[in-house]
């Protein structure tokens, strides 16, 4: 078996690296050049060093969309994980219906953002209609609004991860607990959300990421209005590449740091919770 995997590795390896060379690792290399190039078109470029970073680094709609990213991140993964945990609490039990109600959960998951954010812009708005304003009349609104949509579309997709984690719990270990006299909630913290602290790990990891990258969403749900305060990273690089002539390659910089940003969080986020695990 070992020797017929070695022989055809290749043939079913190489298409593959090939296409993902192409695909994602030449354009990003180029990426990364031309952060370091005026531009308006690749053909034109020409090297201009750390202007562009200087540039990205001293905008300020840059640093404020920055810190209005990482403030919607920390409250969208910390609703996101909590309830998507309790409805899978609630949905492992021994209840009628539950396989219906995890398929309800998970719908909103498969719809795609564009969609998402424009219909929960018309819904969020024939309330706020009622009292004479509308989503992208202030902030507060706006962001509650992200939060709003950010929850109703990934707590599902949390929720079917958290039941997979709760149903691999040995029940040898609730039986236990419960015989040692444990109360619910001790069970909770001392077996169950140990237990879980793989599937815990993956879910803090899809949300701190897919909050982090958000942009179908803000682009359709307020489109950073007003005034570009609730303009996230994703779209603040957009809006600088494709909206500012002659900003193209202080976009291009914007978006390595973007890259940079996301990726130390995230290294950093599953070394600690993977900690967690070893340590359990």
């Amino acid at each position: 078996m070992q020797k017929t995997l070695k022989r055809y590795f290749p043939i079913f390896v190489v298409p593959t690296l090939i296409a993902f060379a192409f695909a994602f690792i030449i354009p990003f290399i180029e990426g990364v050049y031309l952060s370091f190039c005026k531009f308006t078109t690749v053909g034109n470029a020409h090297w201009v060093g750390l202007e562009n970073y200087k540039a990205a680094l001293t905008s300020q709609d840059f640093t404020y969309s920055f810190w209005v990213t990482a403030a919607f991140t920390v409250i969208s993964v910390i609703t996101v994980n909590v309830f998507a945990f309790c409805i899978a609490l609630l949905l492992t039990r021994k209840l009628r219906g539950t396989n219906f109600f995890r398929t309800v959960f998970f719908l909103p998951n498969l719809i795609g953002g564009i969609v998402l954010g424009y219909t929960w812009q018309q819904m969020i708005n024939a309330v706020l209609f009622k009292y004479g304003t509308t989503i992208v009349s202030q902030f507060k609104y706006g962001f509650v609004g992200l939060i709003i949509l950010m929850n109703w579309q990934l707590i599902g997709y949390m929720m079917i991860i958290y039941i997979a984690g709760l149903q691999n719990i040995p029940t040898e270990l609730i039986e236990a607990a419960e015989i040692d006299g444990a109360t619910h909630m001790q069970t909770l913290f001392k077996v169950k959300i140990p237990m879980v602290m793989p599937s815990i790990t993956i879910c803090i990891f899809l949300t701190l990421s897919n909050s982090f990258k958000l942009f179908d969403q803000n682009l359709s749900l307020t489109a950073g209005a007003p005034l570009h305060k609730t303009e996230m990273l994703a779209l603040n690089i957009y809006q600088t590449f494709y909206g500012k002539v002659g900003q193209e390659g202080v976009g291009q910089a914007k978006a390595v740091l973007f890259f940079i940003i996301v990726t130390a969080i995230s290294v950093i986020q599953l070394y600690a919770t993977r900690k967690k695990e070893v340590e359990q």
